[in-house]
């Protein structure tokens, strides 16, 4: 996860949209989290473009087909609010099927 934060900060600071390096870097933290914890997979990519130019994109590619589901976590819940934190911190976010698996994507906007 050190390295897909590192990625995101190096491409934002290089595209001088740093105001959205610590809401992306928590973004692409949970969902390298979430591909890892439920794609079970050795292998995901993340990949950061900047569709316009005060915008990020944040992907995160794996093999497994399952969309992700945002749950409700209790207060005693250890885990389960990374994507309710993905759907705070973006100003959208979404998932697309792959013919082998998907992509989760989270869009962030400067202000």
């Amino acid at each position: 996860m050190a390295t897909a934060r590192r990625l995101v900060r190096t491409a934002l600071a290089t595209w001088r949209l740093e105001q959205l390096s610590d809401s992306a870097a928590l973004v692409v933290s949970e969902l390298v989290t979430n591909a890892v914890q439920h794609a079970r997979s050795s292998a995901i990519r993340v990949v950061v473009t900047r569709p316009g130019p005060a915008s990020v994109h944040v992907a995160v590619v794996d093999k497994s087909r399952v969309a992700p589901v945002p749950c409700r976590a209790s207060e005693d819940d250890e885990g389960g609010r990374g994507l309710a934190l993905v759907e705070l911190l973006a100003d959208k976010w979404g998932a697309d099927p792959l013919p082998w698996g998907k992509r989760v994507w989270a869009e962030l906007v400067a202000s």
